[in-house]
């Protein structure tokens, strides 16, 4: 397992980012949070806008829940 963060570049600053080295492009964030995460061009995900309401942090949660890197990771 990698315990080194290397968050996206392009992640705003905020308590949800993208680690860089574990996405594997399955893109179920933008389908939870479409205002909240992108694809890059290399489509890999990263945090475009932070949740400003109640809705948004719903669908951010969600988007983590549904991430394979995620799930795997909560298994440790």
């Amino acid at each position: 397992m990698n315990d080194k963060i290397t968050k996206h570049p392009l992640n705003v600053v905020g308590k949800y980012y993208v680690d860089h080295d574990v996405c594997l492009d399955h893109a179920c964030c933008v389908d939870e949070a479409p205002n909240n995460f992108r694809m890059d061009k290399h489509y890999s995900a990263y945090v475009c806008k932070q949740p400003e309401t109640l809705e948004e942090e719903r669908q951010c949660r969600a988007a983590m829940e549904c991430c394979p890197v995620e799930q795997y990771l909560r298994q440790f």
